[in-house]
């Protein structure tokens, strides 16, 4: 199994836009079909150094995360965060099964 975490810091860091990009990133459920399961959630700390908004998602194998990454919704979520996001992280990671 594969797990991909993503951290999104967003030019605008109000709550009220780490909902919506929180939202967004939650709308992909029940639309791509190799996303085995998907978390997304705003920073509760606030500090300077996190980031604003995760996003947590598993995957059978790597070459579904390519699948993921390549499909239709993910491509819209891409466009939808490229001008909100100021910085992104992320790691992909084999998990036992």
């Amino acid at each position: 199994m594969i797990t991909h975490i993503v951290f999104f810091k967003l030019f605008d860091r109000s709550r009220e836009s780490q909902e919506r990009v929180r939202d967004r990133i939650l709308e992909m459920r029940g639309h791509i079909p190799v996303l085995l399961s998907l978390e997304a959630g705003c920073d509760v700390i606030r500090s300077t150094r996190a980031y604003d908004v995760a996003l947590l998602a598993r995957f059978a194998s790597l070459n579904t995360l390519k699948e993921y990454i390549d499909h239709p919704v993910h491509q819209a979520l891409v466009a939808f965060l490229k001008p909100l996001r100021e910085s992104t992280v992320s790691i992909d990671y084999d998990t036992p099964d």
